[in-house]
């Protein structure tokens, strides 16, 4: 297993929630009704300290019902080490930087780097990764997944960006591993829908 092994994060999961900019006590809440539901993995994005109570508070509610909570949009170096901190199970990133990559694993933290590209992907799986973020998903479209599968079929490939219960699985029918849905999380008939698709 590489430091980066996504397996035992995801496990059979299909669909991971994204709970960003919102006050610790509903990212709990929300949280909370996920597991309920089936869906397993929850990010919370650290864009800013401000995001930390929030991570903390998921982290702690997780530990209690032995669910992953990992820490999104964390792009430098002190990020990572805060995610880490605050009890991360993992890091997730918009774009690719070794550094952060280096620096995840050297907190023990698999990370999962943003792509747009063959070429990211490449420079990626060159650095020892093989489970992906595709970001933004909904301009790449499902055939792009099918298309780089040809050339790289060793990577894993979690859709990100513009995923919703209506068009989840179209992405995964294209082989995506995992979607990630955040946003549409604003409308609460999403989560149901998409507990749906998690039990496959």
């Amino acid at each position: 297993m590489t430091p980066h092994d996504f397996a035992p994060v995801f496990g059979r999961a299909r669909v991971m929630v994204i709970l960003r900019d919102l006050p610790a006590d509903e990212t709990v809440r929300l949280a909370g009704r996920a597991w309920d539901l089936g869906i397993e993995v929850v990010e919370v994005p650290v864009r800013t300290p401000d995001a930390l109570p929030a991570l903390r508070a998921a982290v702690q509610a997780g530990e209690e019902r032995d669910r992953r909570v990992g820490a999104g949009t964390v792009y430098s170096v002190e990020q990572v080490r805060a995610a880490a901190d605050a009890g991360a199970a993992f890091t997730v990133a918009p774009g690719f930087d070794p550094a952060v990559v280096d620096a995840a694993a050297g907190c023990g933290l698999p990370h999962l780097p943003g792509v747009a590209t063959p070429t990211e992907a490449q420079r990626a799986r060159d650095h020892g990764l093989r489970w992906l973020k595709a970001f933004p998903a909904v301009s790449l479209g499902p055939q792009w997944f099918r298309a780089v599968a040809g050339p790289l079929p060793e990577l894993r490939f979690v859709a990100t960006g513009g995923i919703d219960a209506g068009n989840a699985g179209d992405f995964l029918a294209a082989g995506v591993r995992v979607v990630a849905v955040g946003s549409a999380l604003a409308d609460p008939a999403q989560i149901d829908r998409l507990a749906e698709l998690a039990r496959g």
